[in-house]
């Protein structure tokens, strides 16, 4: 089933019911280090090689933080030697390697990642981290949790393409704000800004996005997950005669599927589809 990756330190890694979950998990803030980047690129490429996937929900061990950021540690040694350091190796696994260019960088791999990702903000989330929610195709988050980009309060620019991603998310506007000023914000405002798809109290966080994951595996086709995404990030590149000539494209090849035949038989039964795994890129 593919549940398990060896040498695994900072990270928790689980699949049920078709749900990868990845837990960030260095007490007691899980900040952010070279060897959890190191870690998380291959929890997610794990998740995406695994016929069994269909959704991943990445998400924060304890109730204090999401990610709370860099390691104090790696900070202080960047300023030491006066040069940013990754800490990754030079072979580390490397998610969606085989998508356009654009995407493979630092988390813009999630956007080429066939499965779709759910962040799950159950605490602080600070520069790397909120970074890493951003780069989520979805986000939940605990209406008490804290989030700041961080950046300016430590003398650098917007970090991870969050100057990229945040005006998509919710307007230059707001996006000026939280980039401009680095202030804090909760878990309750970043709905009201549609930041995050809902807030919600910390104890019913994890059944909400678990009920949300389910779902999602269990009544949408996976070819059609892939591809909607795909159209979804593809398309902030195009036109919209090109986005058009896409679609009409791709319906055309899904309709040849068995996804969509038994999505049909489903509808006429007026009964819930049962998806196979295959064809999953359209």
């Amino acid at each position: 089933m593919g549940t398990v990756i060896e040498g695994l330190k900072v990270l928790g890694y689980q699949v049920a019911d078709a749900v990868a979950t990845i837990t960030l998990d260095r007490p007691p803030m899980n900040t952010w280090t070279g060897r959890m980047h190191e870690e998380y690129c291959r929890c997610m490429v794990e998740a995406e090689r695994d016929t069994a996937v269909r959704v991943v929900v990445v998400t924060g061990a304890g109730e204090r933080a999401f990610c709370a950021g860099a390691d104090a540690r790696a900070l202080e040694g960047h300023s030491e030697r006066g040069a940013y350091e990754d800490g990754l190796p030079s072979d580390h696994a490397r998610p969606a390697t085989d998508a356009h260019p654009r995407y493979q960088h630092d988390f813009a791999f999630q956007l080429a990642m066939s499965k779709p990702i759910i962040a799950a903000i159950n605490g602080a989330a600070a520069g790397v981290g909120l970074a890493l929610a951003c780069f989520a195709d979805l986000r939940f988050a605990a209406d008490t949790a804290r989030m700041t980009t961080a950046h300016g309060r430590l003398g650098l620019p917007a970090e991870y393409g969050l100057s990229w991603m945040l005006p998509r998310l919710i307007g230059v506007t707001r996006a000026a704000d939280l980039l401009l000023s680095s202030r804090i914000f909760s878990g309750e405002e970043a709905a009201a800004m549609g930041l995050v798809n809902e807030s919600l109290g910390a104890v019913d966080l994890g059944k909400r996005v678990e009920d949300y994951a389910s779902g999602l595996a269990e009544r949408v086709s996976p070819a059609s997950l892939a591809a909607s995404k795909r159209q979804l990030y593809d398309d902030l590149h195009r036109d919209v005669g090109a986005s058009l000539e896409e679609a009409n494209r791709l319906l055309r090849q899904m309709m040849k599927s068995d996804d969509y035949r038994e999505g049909v038989r489903a509808f006429v039964e007026k009964r819930s589809p049962v998806f196979g795994t295959g064809s999953r890129n359209g």
